[in-house]
């Protein structure tokens, strides 16, 4: 196999707020598996090595272990660089699966639990006068703890069906920057079409007592904004008015949508009293808001038809871990290439520079959270702190257009007959709302629905002519009833507790799943034996589901291969099955 270089994985890991000196701590660190978890910091000794950011379960790591482990190792020595005028150094780590404890020069100074989502820490106490420091990470993953958020994640020694090789440890990047003492610690971004405003919410660290924050932001480099804002008790939150063209056909040109990514491009600097810049950071953000009304999803007001496909992100050699940053900018040049306006990603909270690539290139993404599969108070409290990790650090994206907190009742097993179940589906739909008005949530995607903004059904049937004449009822809410009373895709109930689906659009949001593939044993829906038959039921069925008048979307399962489950249109190495240009044909219907 062909060796991964650190200077391959370059991209900066935080794209909405990047400041121009960084230090990628990718590459080779020291490292041991502690299969029983049963070492203690002093008790490590390191016999072997692995290549970060990539999980030991893969062949990139230069490990490629899949068997049953508890815990592992890292160590990595650095040289701190030099700080002035009371500057920080922070360590960052964009996802560990899945408690990190983190240890600088022998001191614990951080434990994060999480496997999805990024941690912070400042270590500048912990620095010594001598040239080199030392990181040590130990990571903890149980691979049979099923009340952790897990996704795709396999329990069983080798993958099957539709689950997938395990992750442990460090699965993102690695790096490090120099923060001055009074900082911009966070931003977010909103918009608003109808007024032609930007909301921008920015928090401080350290002293800013009359402070300032300068915001130039630029379209095609046209500087369109440039203001100062006053920072009070270390935070500001601003509605901008950008100069409005006026007439529809001007402004569109500064919407963002899939056909058109356009984006602001924004610097902000803090400044102190005299006018001395203390920190600068740059980031964007883009024109563009989603809803849905009875029928549709709507685009910047407009009636906008969604066609998705599921996307696992996992690569042979790499699993979760994309082997470049070129590897996630190809994926989404994939999916627009055939024919998709988005993707649904399933079961994985995308490592950052795929949503940085579908803003700039425009594709529409659905943040999916990975689900636990115990319903426990433990599994629930780790489920909300995650989810509402992974809303704060994306929720500035313009990429993301929808929030699916549960999939198919994963994680609520009994979700017909327990009743906290239920209300734990309402309880995590309502809280995403009250973290983020401006987007659609879906409460459980696929079936047993009490809670939602668009009723997405999953349907597997292979069947074209039976599955076009199962949702030709039309849109009526009389028709729509009858339907979802009725028909039981997966012989689930789509609606439960008389939920209230009137308001809102359908979307078949899972269907198709047909495996091609020369490895007679690999999985899927449905079978094809040739290539020519592949691409016609994949032409069939999705021609039935473009000819469903009271469908406002849909998702088509699946990109690429993935491992054994080898119903992508894409083979798991990227390459079409049949011509890219036939396909494209068939989603665009």
């Amino acid at each position: 196999m062909k060796r991964i270089t650190k200077s391959q994985l370059h991209g900066y890991p935080r794209p909405l707020m990047q400041r121009a000196d960084w230090t990628n701590l990718n590459g080779e660190w020291d490292f041991v598996i502690d299969h029983k978890a049963e070492l203690a910091f002093k008790q490590v000794e390191f016999t072997g090595k692995i290549l970060v950011p990539f999980a030991p379960e893969t062949p990139a790591s230069l490990v490629a272990d899949q068997g049953f482990f508890k815990a592992v190792w890292y160590r990595r020595r650095f040289v701190a660089p030099s700080l002035i005028d009371g500057e920080k150094l922070v360590l960052h780590f964009g996802a560990v699966d899945w408690r990190a404890n983190v240890y600088v020069n022998g001191s614990l100074v951080a434990s994060h639990d999480g496997g999805y989502t990024p941690f912070s820490v400042d270590i500048t106490e912990q620095l010594k006068k001598s040239k080199y420091q030392t990181i040590v990470v130990q990571a903890l993953d149980d691979p049979h703890d099923m009340a952790k958020p897990r996704g795709k994640q396999d329990w069983l020694p080798e993958a099957h069906s539709i689950w997938y090789p395990r992750t442990t440890g460090i699965w993102q990047t690695v790096w490090m920057e120099v923060v001055p003492a009074a900082s911009i610690a966070s931003l977010r971004w909103s918009a608003d079409v109808p007024t032609w405003s930007l909301g921008l919410s920015a928090k401080f660290a350290g002293v800013t007592e009359g402070m300032q924050l300068k915001v130039a932001i630029r379209h095609r480099d046209k500087l369109i904004v440039n203001d100062a804002y006053g920072v009070v008790d270390g935070q500001i939150a601003r509605r901008i008015d950008l100069p409005d063209p006026g007439i529809e056909d001007a402004r569109a040109a500064y919407l963002w949508s899939p056909e058109n990514p356009q984006l602001f491009e924004a610097e902000l600097t803090l400044v102190d009293g005299s006018g001395k810049v203390v920190d600068r950071v740059s980031s964007y953000t883009a024109m563009r808001t989603v809803a849905v009304d009875d029928q549709r999803f709507l685009l910047n007001g407009r009636p906008y038809n969604l066609r998705l496909v599921l996307d696992q992100g996992y690569w042979l050699e790499s699993g979760m871990t994309a082997a470049s940053d070129e590897a996630l900018r190809k994926d989404v040049e994939l999916a627009k290439a055939m024919g998709f306006n988005g993707v649904r990603k399933h079961q994985k909270i995308e490592d950052p520079r795929f949503l940085y690539w579908a803003d700039r290139l425009g594709l529409m993404v659905w943040e999916e959270m990975p689900s636990p599969y115990a319903f426990t108070a433990q599994a629930t409290q780790r489920l909300l702190s995650t989810w509402t990790e992974a809303i704060e650090r994306d929720i500035s994206h313009p990429c993301i257009v929808a929030w699916v907190p549960y999939n198919e009742s994963w994680g609520l097993p009994d979700l017909t007959k327990v009743a906290a179940q239920r209300d734990s589906q309402r309880a995590l739909y309502y809280l995403t709302k009250s973290l983020d008005q401006s987007r659609p949530v879906i409460g459980n995607d696929g079936w047993e629905m009490v809670a939602g903004d668009i009723l997405a059904v999953h349907d597997y049937d292979g069947d074209a002519n039976r599955l076009r004449e199962r949702y030709s009822g039309g849109l009526e809410p009389v028709a729509r009833g009858e339907l979802f009373a009725k028909q039981r895709p997966g012989y689930r109930e789509l609606l439960l507790d008389r939920y209230d689906h009137s308001g809102r659009p359908v979307m078949l949001t899972e269907f198709g799943g047909i495996c091609y593939s020369p490895d007679k044993d690999a999985w899927g829906y449905k079978r094809a034996a040739t290539v020519e038959e592949f691409s016609r039921q994949v032409g069939d069925i999705l021609a039935a589901v473009h000819a469903v008048p009271c469908f406002a979307g849909f998702c088509y399962t699946q990109l690429t291969d993935t491992y054994q489950e080898a119903n992508g249109l894409l083979f798991m190495d990227r390459t079409p099955k049949y011509p890219i240009e036939e396909i494209a044909r068939q989603i665009r219907g």
